[in-house]
């Protein structure tokens, strides 16, 4: 496995992005680490040597895919959104409410959130990242369903600042 420049600065901006304080790839003929100065994050994580990178997303939205159609809660009025501040995802990657299966979610509707507030887990390469808030407030609407594909950027929580 080799990388071109391009795929390296991919790498460098989802590290950056994701928390994580260090990644190493290395290969028989390859090897990469990339450091971070924040904060360390310790995860193991094995990748599969032949396995595309997108396979586990297309793998997931079928499974995804009838839990779609239930709401996960009642939608506020259209116009009344604009007053709402919206937390998105920094990372591509599978959207988790809950740290485990058997585990409750970290945030429902209605709960008041402070910065540093866990929200939820958004996974991406075997790496599950903690999505913390930066705002505080009430979560009004959660817009993503549990084990749900998530992209860049993409609205995840409605938070009433008031």
């Amino acid at each position: 496995m080799s990388m071109d420049i391009k795929q390296i600065q991919d790498l460098i901006k989802f590290v950056s992005k994701s928390g994580v304080n260090e990644v190493s790839i290395e290969e028989k003929d390859f090897k990469i680490t990339i450091k971070t100065n924040q904060e360390p994050t310790y995860v193991t994580a094995s990748v599969p040597a032949v396995a595309p990178v997108a396979a586990p997303v297309a793998a997931a939205a079928p499974a995804a895919a009838p839990a779609a159609a239930a709401p996960v809660a009642a939608a506020p009025a259209a116009d009344d959104e604009s007053k709402y501040i919206t937390v998105k995802s920094p990372i591509i990657g599978t959207f988790y409410r809950s740290p485990g299966p058997d585990k409750g979610s970290f945030v429902n509707v209605g709960d008041e959130i402070a910065p540093g507030k866990v929200l939820c887990i958004v996974e991406a390469m075997k790496l599950f990242n903690e999505i913390e808030s930066e705002v505080s407030g009430k979560i009004v609407k959660i817009l993503v369903n549990d084990a749900q594909p998530v992209e860049y950027d993409q609205p995840l929580f409605l938070v009433d600042p008031s």
